[in-house]
């Protein structure tokens, strides 16, 4: 019966249905508390005018109707969303909270800023081409009155993905998702290969896939600093600082063949404030987990996975942080302006950067993981599984030079490698969006839209995104992607 009712989805959107904060039934009239109080406080004080007894402008407001838990583009673009479909302007209070308010350990900053549709899953691909749509128009969504316009400085060179003799076949079939999806891909034999992209040694290629429009690479910091310009500008509210526990209710009940589960809902988010030892407690209606590489510890902050293995109860958000790192390296005679992102068969990958033979990539390890407790870069790493790759395929690499790295976090999702998407089905007043696994930037504003809907509506409106909901970890139903660089 569990199981049914978990495949059968959504309900009606908490926020659609106009369910405001509150606590053991009663709604909490904030203006007329505040408005009680400085009254109380006024009549004591002499001079008889309003002022605070303390600066406070640091703390984050005592009630928000949401709470977005981290303030990079996922939880910035689920903010937009919200506020750009509330059914009346100002309706709903939005509260970002980021711990790194300087981004300088975001995900988002650190990538290499890529865009594709060349996926397996139809799911990803049409959250690709909306957010291509959404970038290639970025000013009619996140234009500010008097503010300059923004330059994404969008590449639209595609991606060139290699396939060995052994991946011919899935690469196929996954080009022929894609096009049905509506995306604009080619296949290549090593013949073609070699003429259109004349430095690439094709020994080992057996086929070729080439995206023709709507994919390449943008800047990633233009995009995070358009989409927080826009919310403040609409209204949202940010604090830098830390969540370090829910407070929440409890409602114990068992289903019709007698399994017992504990339905959850959350009222306050403690926040720990910057640099300090104080706390503010915010009282909710709705918390939004786009923590990234952190969301698996926030869902366990609030219960989430705290059960018997195998039951729902016990289901834990299986994303974790991964390291990865990306190397700069210059090379006078590397692959001129037309050179795509090539996505080699061993894994290693490179783009152009810019217009002075610089280039930047890396690979992701076949063996063990890396500490992710830092964010400290193997150099060695390049030298022993990344370059040798790189210098096979491109002859002219044999010469470059490394110029500088850093190191990012993937939000990686151990299960299937896929976001996570939606409401949890026993904490009802959490959403996800998180657990993308290095393409949740690229698909960021779909995401945040796909979001904001269940939220408001109940339900998946624009891209059915059912497939990535909670409820496949505790199912055992995969929703896997093969295309993971």
């Amino acid at each position: 019966m569990l199981r049914r009712a978990l495949r059968l989805g959504l309900g009606p959107g908490l926020l659609g249905r106009g369910l405001g904060t509150h606590r053991e039934g009663s709604t909490l009239d904030w203006h007329g508390k505040v408005s009680e109080i400085k009254k109380k406080i006024q009549s004591v004080l002499p001079g008889g005018a309003w002022s605070p007894l303390c600066d406070t402008s640091h703390l984050p407001p005592e009630h928000s109707d949401v709470v977005i838990v981290g303030g990079g583009v996922l939880g910035l673009s689920v903010a937009y969303w919200l506020k750009r479909l509330e059914k009346r302007q100002g309706a709903i209070r939005v509260l970002v909270v980021e711990r790194d308010h300087t981004y300088s350990q975001a995900s988002t900053v650190l990538s290499v800023g890529g865009i594709r549709q060349q996926f397996s899953l139809p799911e990803n691909i049409q959250l690709s081409l909306f957010s291509v749509e959404f970038l290639r128009n970025i000013n009619e969504y996140l234009a500010v009155v008097d503010d300059p316009p923004l330059d994404l400085q969008f590449n639209p060179s595609g991606y060139l993905f290699l396939a060995s003799e052994e991946g011919a076949t899935i690469m196929e079939n996954n080009v022929k998702v894609q096009r049905q999806e509506g995306a604009k891909v080619c296949l290549m034999s090593p013949e073609q290969l070699q003429k259109k992209f004349p430095w690439i040694n094709t020994e080992g290629v057996a086929l070729a896939s080439y995206g023709l429009e709507n994919e390449g690479w943008f800047d990633p910091w233009c995009l995070l600093q358009g989409l927080r310009r826009k919310v403040q500008s609409m209204g949202v509210l940010f604090c830098h600082g830390e969540v370090t526990r829910f407070v929440s209710s409890s409602n114990h009940m068992e289903t019709a063949i007698g399994e017992k589960v504990t339905l959850k809902r959350i009222h306050e988010v403690h926040v720990k404030v910057d640099h300090s030892q104080e706390y503010q407690p915010v009282e909710c209606a709705i918390v939004v987990n786009a923590a990234g590489a952190w969301s698996g510890r926030i869902a366990e902050l609030a219960g989430i996975g705290k059960g018997l293995p195998g039951t729902l109860q016990g289901t834990k958000l299986p994303v974790e942080p991964r390291k990865r790192y990306v190397y700069l390296w210059h090379c006078p005679q590397g692959p001129g302006l037309e050179a795509p992102l090539v996505a080699d068969p061993s894994g290693a990958y490179f783009r152009r950067e810019g217009l002075g033979n610089n280039y930047l990539g890396g690979c992701s390890p076949t063996e063990e993981e890396p500490d992710p407790g830092n964010l400290e870069v193997d150099h060695d790493f390049f030298q022993e599984k990344v370059w040798p790759y790189l210098a096979q395929r491109v002859p002219a690499f044999e010469t470059l030079k490394v110029r500088r790295a850093w190191a990012g976090y993937y939000d990686y999702n151990t299960f299937d490698q896929n976001g996570v998407v939606g409401p949890h089905p026993l904490v009802v007043n959490m959403y996800f969006a998180t657990g993308f696994s290095g393409h949740g930037l690229q698909q960021a504003p779909a995401v945040g839209r796909a979001v904001a809907e269940v939220m408001l509506e109940g339900h998946f409106q624009t891209i059915n995104l059912s497939p990535f909901l909670f409820n496949r970890f505790y199912l055992g139903e995969k929703a896997q992607e093969h295309c993971i660089i």
